[in-house]
């Protein structure tokens, strides 16, 4: 991809990239290790989904009291130091004797640390990227993250059955020490921010900046919102393979079908013009909800698929509303914004997953799916409209009793 080669020609980002991909392989591979393990010693299916839960809980957590590390101190630095304990949590894990208690107490630390990774990654493609190129380089951490949650779950199994799960985590612990070890040594250094209050204090300056400005807060919400519905099949994609009369095996394609639409959708759209790529948000966001709506029918699974894919290409409105974000936030707090955006879009992605469990409990599941594509379509377009007409190209906000 042409845009994508000219992000990878910067200085310092093929390392980012591939620090990226490795400690994303890392953080699948632990996943599926840790819940072959707990169920493997337990027996239990609620035990082993808490693994799942401990994954997505501790984002709204980490994003409210932490997001202001990502600005007090150089990206590089931070993300290093989230490499260097991420690792470690995964070794702990590996101590005999841990308890199930424990290992789900450090998967816990390592969801504490992963938005905190991940607001220092964009604040540092922010500064060591040109504008015009940002949301491009956005995208591509975007495909790469679906395309290592794919890989992951698809070859976690298969590893665990060849080496056993103790191993795997032992491999995740060097895929975390290689990303610290590229970032450290193949990325450009970035500036310090400043330490006026205590990290605690700034993080809730961070919260002010996204809620207390409206235009903000409709971009930001903007990129919650769409995802919220649209992840609703995941959480029914056993329970719809039942409603259709297949097996339960068969929800891998529904698990896979919006990863897939996810990465094409990226790959296309990175090729499109600035311009074109603003005036495709709201055809983007109606794609990503609409096909939802078809399960009215009760599609096969290969159609369902299919709508997926579609769903998941629809994503890609993201790298129109990428450059509205930088342009309305001052960049000495970038990381503040980019770390509660993750925090906020993890912890509502699960509790729509939940929540659709729940009214998939009291209506069929392909009823539950099609109510969450029209309910999402008109929730993304009002938002949409809120959030792109307050929006003017330039403006920059500032948290409160800053100079910017």
């Amino acid at each position: 991809m042409r845009s994508y080669r000219a992000v990878l020609r910067v200085p310092g980002m093929r390392a980012v990239y591939a620090a990226h991909t490795v400690s994303m392989l890392g953080t699948v591979g632990a996943q599926v290790a840790l819940s072959i393990l707990i169920f493997e010693r337990t027996g239990s299916p609620l035990l082993s989904a808490l693994v799942l839960v401990c994954s997505f809980l501790p984002y709204a957590v980490s994003g409210v009291l932490f997001s202001s590390m990502t600005d007090r101190f150089p990206a590089r630095r931070v993300l290093v130091t989230c490499d260097v304990l991420s690792a470690t949590c995964v070794l702990a894990m590996l101590l005999p004797g841990m308890p199930v208690g424990g290992l789900l107490g450090l998967l816990l630390g390592l969801g504490m640390i992963a938005p905190i990774f991940a607001g220092a990654r964009a604040a540092s493609l922010a500064y060591l990227l040109p504008p015009d190129l940002f949301p491009v380089g956005r995208s591509l951490l975007r495909a790469i993250g679906q395309t290592a949650v794919l890989t992951g779950f698809a070859l976690g199994g298969i590893a665990v059955a060849a080496i056993g799960a103790r191993s795997l985590l032992i491999v995740e612990v060097l895929t975390f020490g290689l990303s610290a070890i590229l970032i450290g040594t193949g990325t450009p250094a970035t500036p310090p921010g400043e330490r006026k209050r205590n990290a605690v204090r700034d993080s809730w300056t961070g919260l002010q900046l996204v809620f207390g400005n409206v235009r903000l807060r409709n971009l930001i919400l903007l990129t919650w919102v769409a995802p919220a519905f649209s992840s609703v099949p995941d959480g029914l994609a056993v329970a719809y393979t039942a409603q259709v009369g297949t097996a339960a095996a068969a929800a891998g394609a529904l698990f896979t079908g919006y990863a897939v639409g996810g990465v094409f959708g990226e790959l296309v759209v990175a090729r499109f013009t600035p311009s074109v790529r603003r005036r495709l948000v709201v055809p983007f966001l109606v794609t990503s909800q609409l096909p939802a709506v078809a399960f009215l029918t009760v599609p096969p699974i290969p159609v369902a698929a299919v709508l997926l894919a579609i769903s998941g290409a629809g994503y890609a409105f993201n790298q129109g509303v990428d450059p509205l974000i930088l342009n309305a936030v001052d960049p000495a707090h970038r990381g503040r914004l980019f770390t509660i955006q993750t925090s906020g879009l993890m912890a509502i992605q699960g509790v729509s997953i939940a929540l659709g469990g729940v009214i998939g409990s009291f209506l069929a599941p392909n009823l539950t799916i099609a109510l969450a594509g029209v309910l999402g379509t008109a929730t993304t377009l009002l938002v949409a409209r809120q959030a792109l007409e307050r929006t003017t190209s330039g403006a920059v906000t500032s948290l409160p009793g800053s100079s910017g």
